[in-house]
């Protein structure tokens, strides 16, 4: 659901802001004004981010809980090695079957 007051930023476009900020081009209240922004505090945040992590940290992050990794399937020779180890031993079970039915008939 969008929220109708809730603007989004394209990176390129808080970068730019942050380094005219950090280069001492305008303060963070003629920023906002100039941007209108809803409050210099966004620009302030946007700058500790910057300072703090980079420029990664300006980028838009996926919302929500992060996805689960797939869950790795055997491939094709796994399979079919534990395929052929399972039919080896049902093949030595039915062996030792008929050897003992014989013996019983001897």
């Amino acid at each position: 659901m969008n929220n109708p007051g809730k603007r989004s930023f394209t990176f390129e476009f808080k970068l730019g802001v942050v380094r005219r900020f950090v280069a001492g081009e305008a303060t963070a209240a003629e920023l906002a004004r100039e941007h209108d922004l809803s409050s210099s505090k966004l620009v302030e945040n946007w700058v500790r981010a910057y300072r703090r992590e980079g420029e990664e940290a300006l980028r838009p992050r996926r919302k929500g809980r992060p996805a689960a990794p797939p869950a790795s399937e055997p491939d094709e020779l796994e399979r079919l090695r534990a395929e052929n180890l399972r039919l080896s031993a049902k093949v030595a079970y039915l062996e030792k079957l008929r050897a003992l039915r014989e013996q019983g008939r001897g």
